[in-house]
């Protein structure tokens, strides 16, 4: 029906986007937004019980350990861990904004760069879960508990079901990022991006890696800090 007729504007008839941006950049950022809620919801629900128990083990000595060396270095291996991820997240910057100047070979520079960066994060969250197993720290009991008559008793179980449960979801993330990257690099190797005229893969996944390292400031915050 005529505009003119039903004294209604017609304001988006599809085509381009109503937001100036594309749809896949759109629905990335709708992706993330119904990902943070899930991480909201776990990271609310570990709150609430920790804050309910009458005891909670100190981070400071649950993860004191640097690596393979021996002594009291508490919060170095998970601080290297944070480090790495964000170095990793600058690298990506890089990445999309060669992306935006057409600089094939940088994008595949800083490309790798990222993609080493999540796989030593892997393999430092590889570690600290191996150790913590070892220390007696399972989804079902915990070792670090307080301290009666000189001894440890055990401490509240549900601290390992949510360190390894929301640990190895954000761990799975980063997994999936890596993968992505490595998707990501091949195509710019393989000039798929040029013949395209864009970047813009580059940029969107970008997104999705920004937001793995913005989630582990709150887990970090959360399990390391407080």
């Amino acid at each position: 029906m005529d505009t003119a007729l039903t004294g209604k504007k017609k304001l988006w008839g599809g085509g381009l986007s109503p937001f100036s941006t594309s749809y896949g950049k759109l629905m990335m950022w709708i992706f993330l937004l119904s990902d943070t809620f899930t991480f909201s919801a776990l990271l609310i629900s570990y709150g609430t019980t920790r804050f309910s128990e009458s005891y909670w083990p100190d981070p400071n000595h649950v993860f004191n350990k640097f690596f393979i060396l021996e002594g009291n270095f508490p919060l170095m291996s998970v601080s290297v861990m944070t480090f790495i991820l964000i170095m990793s997240s600058v690298t990506m910057v890089l990445a999309v904004h060669a992306g935006h100047m057409h600089r094939r070979k940088e994008v595949v520079k800083w490309m790798i760069f990222t993609i080493i960066g999540g796989l030593l994060f892997l393999g430092c969250q590889a570690f600290e879960w191996t150790d913590l197993i070892l220390e007696g720290v399972t989804p079902t009991h915990n070792m670090f508990g307080p301290v009666v008559n000189g001894a440890h008793t055990p401490g509240p179980a549900a601290f390992g079901a949510f360190f390894y449960l929301i640990t190895g979801f954000h761990g799975c993330h980063v997994f999936s990022g890596v993968v992505l990257n490595v998707i990501i690099l091949i195509n710019t190797l393989k000039g798929t991006y040029d013949k395209r005229g864009h970047y813009e893969m580059v940029e969107k996944v970008g997104l999705y890696w920004h937001f793995v390292d913005l989630v582990w400031v709150y887990v970090f915050t959360c399990f390391y800090l407080l």
